[in-house]
């Protein structure tokens, strides 16, 4: 897939305000709240600015944080991981690397085999459902 680079105008064009908040702003939004923190649809979680396939359902878990968690992506060259040094704490944001939409944060205390918790915001993905 070759990488998308679009001018800031363009992106709020194309995205709803809170998907751009999230997605270009690395904003987070409220636990609880997304439209996929609870949902149990079998598809694939793209990402809402490119259509990059991030997440499989069958990967998704409740993990209790109140956002979507995913057990690992589809494919890791899709995911890139950043430091993230802000608001006190060291953690690993994820980025979409097709269109470096910020997705949310990995950590390390996920179920096995990974062992990972890909902790990530709804408004930055769209579900495509099986069938």
């Amino acid at each position: 897939m070759p990488k998308i680079d679009r001018p800031d105008a363009e992106w709020r064009h194309l995205v709803t305000p809170e998907e751009y908040r999230v997605t270009r702003e690395k904003g987070t939004e409220r636990a609880f709240t997304g439209r996929y923190w609870d949902c149990h649809e079998d598809g694939t979680y793209r990402c809402v600015c490119c259509g990059a396939p991030l997440f499989a359902s069958k990967a998704k878990f409740d993990s209790g944080c109140g956002w979507p968690s995913f057990t690992a992506p589809t494919d890791e060259t899709l995911i890139d991981e950043h430091t993230d040094r802000s608001f006190g704490m060291v953690r690993t944001e994820v980025t979409c690397s097709q269109c470096g939409a910020h997705l949310g944060h990995v950590f390390p205390d996920g179920p096995r085999p990974s062992g990972l918790r890909y902790c990530i915001n709804s408004a930055s993905l769209k579900l495509e459902k099986s069938g």
